[in-house]
């Protein structure tokens, strides 16, 4: 049941990205419509921790990260792709964004900050790249990808 009430609400998010172009004018509206402290962000946090604990979320684990694609493109969230990952004060491995990344930050425990982004959400650009970085603490970062795109390309 956690599972398809996720779906949906990522599926909700998904629409009111629509076709807007990855920026921080996209960042700025989903801040507006989907706030830290409203109900919709709270509950994915909350469905995050759920499927963490029901296995069919974060199932793999690596340098300290536990990851997963709750949802492939073409399913609940259109074109994008869904991952979520959980992270304390760990640097993930080095990527780029082939079509952007649009993600939410989700405090678990301390002030953790993704990237030095607070809580909420965030947007990288086509072409963008990172270490992707927990400081401050833990946190889920649920982050959706145009097409599922994504290079990891092994820089130190």
């Amino acid at each position: 049941m956690s599972a398809q009430s996720f779906n949906q609400l990522v599926g909700k998010v998904a629409g009111a990205i629509g076709d807007r172009p990855l920026d921080d004018a996209l960042a700025a509206h989903l801040n507006a419509v989907f706030p830290a402290d409203g109900d919709d962000f709270k509950r994915l946090a909350d469905l995050c921790a759920k499927g963490e604990a029901e296995g069919w979320l974060m199932a793999r684990e690596a340098g300290g990260i536990k990851f997963g694609r709750a949802v492939k493109p073409g399913g609940e969230a259109g074109r994008f792709s869904v991952d979520v990952v959980r992270m304390k004060d760990v640097r993930g491995p080095h990527h780029v964004h082939t079509n952007g990344e649009i993600g939410a930050v989700f405090p678990i425990e301390g002030s953790p900050r993704f990237d030095e982004f607070p809580p909420g959400w965030y947007v990288y650009g086509p072409g963008s790249e990172h270490h992707p970085t927990v400081s401050g603490g833990e946190a889920y970062v649920l982050y959706l990808l145009p097409d599922g795109a994504i290079e990891f390309t092994g820089k130190p």
